[in-house]
C-alpha cells in the first residue's frame, strides 16, 4: 500500500463534478449525481451543454 492509499488522499485534479452550462453562459443552479442524470436534464436543442469540471480548485470556472 502506498502512503496516499493509506490516508485516503485523492488527487484534487481527479475530483470532477458534472454540471450543465446553460445557453446564457451560466451554470445550472443544481447538482447532478451522474453525467447521465445531467444529460437527461439538459436541453441541448436550446444550447445547453453537459460538462465535467474540477469543483475542488475551481480552476476551470
Amino acid at each position: 500500500m502506498t502512503a496516499s492509499t493509506e490516508t485516503g488522499w485523492v488527487d484534487p485534479r481527479d475530483e470532477l463534478e458534472v454540471v450543465v452550462l446553460l445557453a446564457n453562459g451560466r451554470l445550472a443552479g443544481r447538482t447532478f449525481a451522474s453525467r447521465a442524470e445531467a444529460e437527461a436534464w439538459a436541453r441541448p436543442d436550446e444550447g445547453e451543454q453537459v460538462l465535467e469540471i474540477n469543483g475542488v480548485c475551481g480552476c476551470d470556472r
